[in-house]
């Protein structure tokens, strides 16, 4: 999995490309928070839980259902957010998914539960770029931990940046032509 500190680059990334006007600051904080619940699933290991069952790590929590279920939750918070109900449900979603399809392109672990609740099977994407990082602090507090950071920089919070200028260069390109 990618650390805390990465998930939250997608929904950052987004945020900022779309501007405060879009996805207004309170918005902005649900979907980093969105970003990272999935990992809440690592609780399990206390109460004996296996990695590879549903309730496992990187099991329901890390599917599309949970995504939908989070941003449904966030929906009754909209008026809250200050956007509409539908805007929370889109952002809210695909920051809880995106939690998921970066794990999914991660080195290690068993795969993502990406079909739950119709199969508990583990998915991981064609491609696996990204170092997995170790559970747990004294893990990650090691030589390990820095090439896992290094390789999140490369493969989540570079491509972000660029994903996120790309959104604000044609936002204001659109907001120019918008005036004429």
């Amino acid at each position: 999995m990618p650390t805390m500190l990465s998930h939250p680059a997608v929904p950052l990334a987004i945020g900022m490309g779309l501007g405060a006007r879009a996805i207004p600051p309170r918005l902005l904080a649900a979907g980093v928070v969105a970003s990272v619940l999935p990992d809440i699933d690592v609780v399990g290991f206390d109460f004996g839980v296996p990695y590879y069952a549903a309730l496992g790590h990187r099991g329901l929590t890390h599917s599309p259902v949970f995504a939908a279920i989070v941003a449904l939750f966030g929906v009754a918070l909209a008026q809250t957010f200050g956007t509409s109900r539908l805007k929370t449900f889109w952002f809210l979603f695909v920051a809880a998914a995106s939690h998921g399809l970066l794990d999914a392109f991660t080195n290690g672990g068993l795969g993502v539960a990406f079909l739950w609740p119709w199969s508990d099977e583990r998915f991981f994407a064609p491609v696996r770029l990204i170092e997995v990082s170790p559970i747990g602090l004294s893990r990650f507090v090691s030589a390990r931990g820095i090439t896992v950071l290094y390789s999140e920089l490369q493969w989540v919070w570079l491509p972000c940046m660029m994903l996120g200028a790309l959104l604000a260069f044609a936002r204001r390109h659109l907001e120019i032509y918008a005036r004429r």
